[in-house]
């Protein structure tokens, strides 16, 4: 059975127009979203037709008045999330939202790392899996396939996950002034990469992959609806082409294709 702790479980896209995004996504990547049933707070489940991929959060006007912004953020699998927050905040980070439980789900909490970049850590009921899900994948469509950590300090922050997830450095590649780009692993499966730079009109954050069947109708898409894409299409180590975009609510977003044969 596989370990939860350090696996990749889960995405969430917070966004300030749930039907705007819900749009948007479906026509980039081939979503279905649909209301969470049951839930008040008009929680959407984003799924693919073999599987979950994550969830979409409308923020309310308080959230936005506290300093909310549309983003995805990453719910990284642990063994004892109070545990972890513990660590997490020894280590330098902040915890964001305390855990907290939701029925039925799991508990979970809101982190962010020592150099500020925000992200989940959850202990799901029961472990999908035995710790593993369909929202991360190298290979699947519609799924993450690739995690792209933007830090201010770029070592430290590798020893941060490596310390608390297991996360491994997993060789690295020069990016001439920027410095290097070192990939991560988990076990023997790539979960992605991360480089320096981040300043303060840049901060730390994660930025998320998702794999679709072609880059440049994705990228059509994204025009399409609103969106920006910021860089791109261009191909990157291992044969994929990728784009780099905003949606159309500000939230940062990339996508991944293999070439066309």
């Amino acid at each position: 059975m596989a370990k939860l702790q350090g696996s990749l479980i889960w995405y969430e896209l917070m966004t300030a127009d749930a039907d705007a995004a819900s749009a948007f996504y479906g026509d980039v990547v081939g979503w279905t979203i649909s209301p969470m049933a049951g839930d008040t707070k008009g929680y959407r489940m984003i799924a693919m037709p073999d599987g979950a991929v994550g969830g979409m959060l409308p923020l309310t006007s308080e959230m936005i008045d506290h300093g909310a912004r549309p983003t995805w953020l990453m719910y990284i699998g642990v063994d004892d999330v109070d545990t972890t927050v513990a660590a997490v905040e020894a280590a330098g980070g902040k915890a964001y939202m305390p855990a907290w439980d939701v029925p039925g789900i799991g508990r979970l909490a809101m982190l962010a790392d020592p150099q500020g970049a925000p992200f989940y850590v959850m202990n799901p009921i029961p472990p999908e899996g035995g710790g593993e899900s369909h929202a991360f994948s190298p290979t699947r469509l519609g799924r993450c396939t690739w995690n792209e950590l933007r830090s201010a300090d770029l070592d430290a922050a590798i020893s941060f996950y490596r310390d608390l997830f297991g996360w491994a450095e997993a060789g690295s590649m020069p990016m001439g002034p920027q410095g290097d780009y070192k990939f991560l692993n988990r076990g023997d499966v790539p979960l992605g990469g991360a480089m320096g730079g981040a300043t303060a009109e840049q901060p730390p954050r994660w930025l998320h992959y998702f794999r679709v069947a072609n880059i440049d109708d994705a990228a059509a898409a994204v025009k399409r609806g609103g969106g920006q894409v910021l860089h791109g299409p261009h191909e990157v180590p291992g044969g994929d082409r990728v784009i780099i975009c905003h949606d159309p609510l500000g939230a940062g977003v990339g996508f991944v294709a293999r070439p066309e044969d």
